[in-house]
């Protein structure tokens, strides 16, 4: 309760400070807008919008109240007298309740007045964004709030104090009209217990977040997803109900306008504010979902998207939310600067038209996906493995360990070879034999090697051609043409390695002589050797013999 106090204290310090030199400048503005009005005199002339508007407010000052004369200003069909003052206070309660600061210098002091902002009519609006229902019209000589704005009173004012706060307009002031330093003695009341009850209600509220809140998404197994994501948007949502509490019920204390306006203007700007900082909060909390559905898929590239997608829609929701609180807030016309922001886009897109193009060409890759992170690609120059893809650019680790930066505009227009995301990996080698191998024994051996293709289990088993298929200048050349199924480089080279190892331990328990190289010289003639060419005879005859027993003992072995 002690810190309670203090803080009332010094908010009420704050509040009579203000109200001082608000006081102090309102004296002074009014001195030179109306000097000849005396507080104790009736002012009633309609003749002007600027006219009929001083009529109004001051003759329900304070020090000047005079509701029965400011009646006079309501115009369409003519009221009671205490209806009519009934609906004027009313009417002069919504100007204070939304903070509507009225200066007396920008009003139109002219009996003809056009207001060309809307087609030329007779018409002045006060505030079109926060009082669209309340206007001057001219009838006759007489400027008046038209027909429709005193139709709408009862309903603007129900808007102003929602939820039987109206009520406390005339319950408070019975506490006490003595004045202490600037303020009636009910609205320092006033004051104290909206301090109090919204110091209560922040209490309450985050002890239903922290506690209450986390304790069910603790039984339904979200804890985790709690604490990290949801309470923190929920303490700022608890903060966003305080500021409209704050904005619900500043009203009834019936401040001066001077105070109230700015009140108005920083709890219409906090509560753009407070919700544009919840879903900055969510967007971390849809990336955590989106990172989840992620990790179910095999490929990496949508992890690595992930990231660029928080990125895209935090910086989305901040210009969003800006350009919000500028608009609904502050009241600022935010046209001018989207249609300059237009031109200086169009400038902007000319100077960045490389940019723009590597945006769109990362866009087209996370569409297509045409390979990645971890994928080992070809395109041009361009030969490693994928390490990073980004909005403008790709990262690709070559094979001599240095780094390359692609233009994702240049992938996109590019022909890539995606070696990551064959099935199948081809291995094509030659086992090359010496010549004096005997043919059955080449038979056995090529026999073997199929064995080995069938008994690795990275082998593809439905396609591979192991056959003698060349007699080369050094050797007989036997085609080992097979297929592993294995994802990754590594992987592959460890499948040919096994491979290769048990073709080795074939051959040497075969006794088959892996050939290289070579070259034999032959001496023709040698004195007292015999030539080492052969001697061929002349006759064809002999040859077909030989030819045709060759065939029929071949014959005998099938």
């Amino acid at each position: 309760m002690t810190k309670i106090m203090v803080f009332s204290i010094r908010l009420i310090l704050v509040g009579i400070a203000l109200i001082f030199s608000n006081s102090v400048f309102g004296q002074l503005l009014e001195e030179e807008a109306v000097p000849a009005i005396s507080d104790t005199v009736s002012y009633y002339n309609l003749s002007s919008p600027y006219h009929t508007t001083l009529t109004f407010f001051h003759n329900l000052e304070e020090g000047n109240y005079r509701p029965e004369v400011a009646s006079k200003t309501l115009g369409g069909q003519k009221l009671e007298k205490k209806e009519a003052i009934r609906q004027v206070v009313k009417l002069k309660q919504v100007f204070d309740g939304r903070g509507v600061y009225v200066n007396m210098d920008d009003l139109p002091n002219e009996q003809n007045y056009i207001d060309s902002a809307h087609n030329y009519q007779a018409k002045y609006y006060f505030d079109k964004d926060r009082l669209p229902k309340i206007f001057l019209e001219k009838v006759g000589d007489d400027w008046m709030f038209s027909r429709f704005t005193v139709s709408q009173i009862d309903e603007m004012h129900k808007e102003t104090y929602p939820y039987g706060t109206d009520k406390l307009l005339n319950l408070l002031p019975k506490i006490g009209q003595q004045v202490y330093l600037g303020l009636h003695l009910w609205q320092l009341v006033g004051l104290f217990i909206l301090v109090v009850f919204v110091f209560s209600a922040h209490k309450l509220f985050t002890f239903i977040v922290d506690r209450v809140m986390y304790h069910f998404s603790i039984r339904l197994g979200y804890g985790h997803v709690a604490e990290k994501y949801l309470l923190p948007v929920a303490r700022v949502i608890s903060i966003y109900f305080i500021v409209l509490l704050l904005d619900i019920f500043i009203r009834v204390l019936q401040l001066p306008i001077e105070i109230v306006s700015w009140i108005a203007i920083l709890l219409n700007a906090a509560k753009p504010f407070i919700i544009t900082i919840v879903f900055y909060k969510l967007a971390d909390l849809l990336s955590a979902y989106f990172a989840r559905q992620a990790d179910k898929t095999e490929s990496n590239l949508d992890d690595q998207l992930v990231p660029l997608v928080r990125k895209t829609l935090k910086a989305f929701i901040v210009v969003l939310g800006s350009l919000y609180i500028l608009k609904k807030g502050l009241q600022v016309d935010i046209w001018p600067f989207l249609t300059g922001l237009s031109i200086g886009g169009l400038a902007f897109a000319l100077a960045a038209q490389d940019t723009i193009k590597n945006f769109f060409g990362s866009i087209m890759i996370f569409i297509d996906k045409p390979f990645q992170v971890g994928d080992w690609i070809t395109s041009g120059d361009v030969d490693g493995t994928v390490e990073e893809v980004g909005f403008r650019s790709t990262r690709v680790r070559t094979f001599r360990n240095s780094l390359m930066y692609i233009p994702n505009g240049r992938i996109a227009d590019a022909t890539i070879d995606n070696h990551g995301l064959r099935q199948y990996r081809r291995f094509y080698s030659t086992v090359t034999i010496t010549y004096d191998t005997p043919p059955e024994l080449i038979n056995v051996f090529v026999e073997g090697l199929r064995e080995i293709v069938k008994n690795h289990p990275k082998t593809r088993k439905d396609y591979y051609n192991v056959y003698f298929n060349n007699m080369s200048a050094f050797s007989l050349d036997i085609m080992f043409y097979v297929f592993f199924e294995v994802p990754t480089w590594g992987d592959e080279l460890q499948a040919r390695h096994e491979v290769l190892i048990q073709i080795v331990k074939l051959a040497n328990e075969l006794g088959v002589n892996f050939a290289f190289p070579t070259q034999t010289l032959h001496m023709e003639n040698f004195p007292e050797k015999e030539s080492l060419s052969p001697v061929y005879e002349d006759n064809m005859d002999h040859y077909k013999k030989r030819l045709d027993d060759y065939i029929k003992r071949e014959m005998k072995k099938k």
